[in-house]
């Protein structure tokens, strides 16, 4: 029974494989370019959002504990565990509305 022949692993691959081939790589570099170009993009066109700055403290009602806070352009809300809502003037740091809720 003869050897079945050796396979010569220098031997060029058939021209459609490698035009496939260059496919592959071709798709694998414009995936990383792409890739790279998207990260840039969200890096220079969305900046890091500038915060307000926050007065130093904020003096809340005896008895009351924060649950939430939400920020306006020159005012600070905060939901209390006691159902109010306190609204404080950003630049004073004073109370200056308060709202009760009620429960139905």
């Amino acid at each position: 029974m003869a050897a079945p022949p050796e396979k010569d692993s220098q031997a060029p691959l058939p021209a459609p494989l490698r035009i496939l081939q260059w496919l592959v790589i071709g798709l694998t570099a414009s995936l990383i370019f792409g890739v790279i170009t998207v990260v840039a993009v969200v890096v220079t066109r969305f900046p890091k959002a500038a915060t307000p700055p926050l007065p130093e403290s904020l003096a809340l009602p005896e008895g009351a504990s924060a649950l939430s806070v939400s920020q306006g352009a020159d005012w600070i809300g905060i939901t209390t565990s006691d159902d109010r809502i306190l609204i404080y003037d950003r630049a004073s740091g004073s109370l200056r509305q308060t709202v009760t809720l009620t429960r139905p």
